[in-house]
């Protein structure tokens, strides 16, 4: 079993900043690419910010200059800083590992429980 554990969510204003943090096992942090997914109910989850192989990073145009991935090696764990938070960011938001597997010839990928972020005056 696999573990991903979030923590840093919570209500912030509009205009206010928030870091989430995600702690993996060494082994997930050092062969997966980490990234950040958000959802709010009814919508499928998306992608915010992630790193990619070669460890460039990815972001959604809505969040490109507010949010920052970020990466610790020696905590093994990843970050997503977010500033300038607008009521839109709201959301629950999920720490993600994933892997192509080429012997299995699949992708692999694994989930924090989520974390609930609110923008809200």
């Amino acid at each position: 079993q696999v573990h991903l554990v979030e923590s840093g969510g919570g209500l912030v204003q509009p205009g206010g900043s928030l870091r989430l943090s995600c702690a993996a096992p060494e082994t997930i942090f050092t062969l997966y690419n980490m990234g950040w997914y958000r959802q709010v109910p009814g919508k499928q989850r998306e992608l915010v910010a992630g790193f990619v192989s070669g460890g460039s990073t990815k972001y959604a145009d809505s969040v490109k200059g507010r949010f920052t991935i970020s990466r610790d090696s020696a905590k093994n764990t990843a970050y997503l800083q977010m500033n300038n938070l607008k009521p839109e960011d709201t959301a629950v938001y999920y720490c993600n590992a994933e892997k192509f597997d080429p012997l299995l010839a699949k992708t692999l990928t694994y989930w924090g429980q989520g974390t609930q972020v609110t923008v809200s005056s």
